[in-house]
């Protein structure tokens, strides 16, 4: 699984709007507004990376309002809690 960071910056006007379009986005996990420089943070996670590009350029950047975005590669997952959540599927852990 490959996940990928997108930093998006968005008409002020239309965050709700926007981020509630994206989170509905094949490829696009969560989608999460945030304070600081950029307005909306949404996590993609795909099984390759051509993928990245279809959701990206092919989806987020094409959502109306969505005016810049930057993306991060993750290269390794450091918290397995997350990662285990994640791709859970309802079944309780034998321990």
């Amino acid at each position: 699984m490959i996940t990928a960071i997108v930093l998006i910056d968005c008409a002020t006007d239309s965050i709700p709007e926007v981020a509630e379009t994206l989170a509905g986005l094949p490829g696009v996990s969560e989608v999460y507004s945030v304070a600081g420089h950029v307005d909306l943070i949404a996590m993609v996670r795909v099984r390759d990376f051509e993928q990245i590009a279809d959701v990206i350029a092919g989806g987020i950047s094409k959502v109306a309002g969505v005016l810049n975005t930057e993306t991060h590669i993750a290269f390794r997952a450091y918290s397995q809690h997350d990662l285990e959540e994640a791709f859970a599927i309802g079944f309780a852990d034998p321990d």
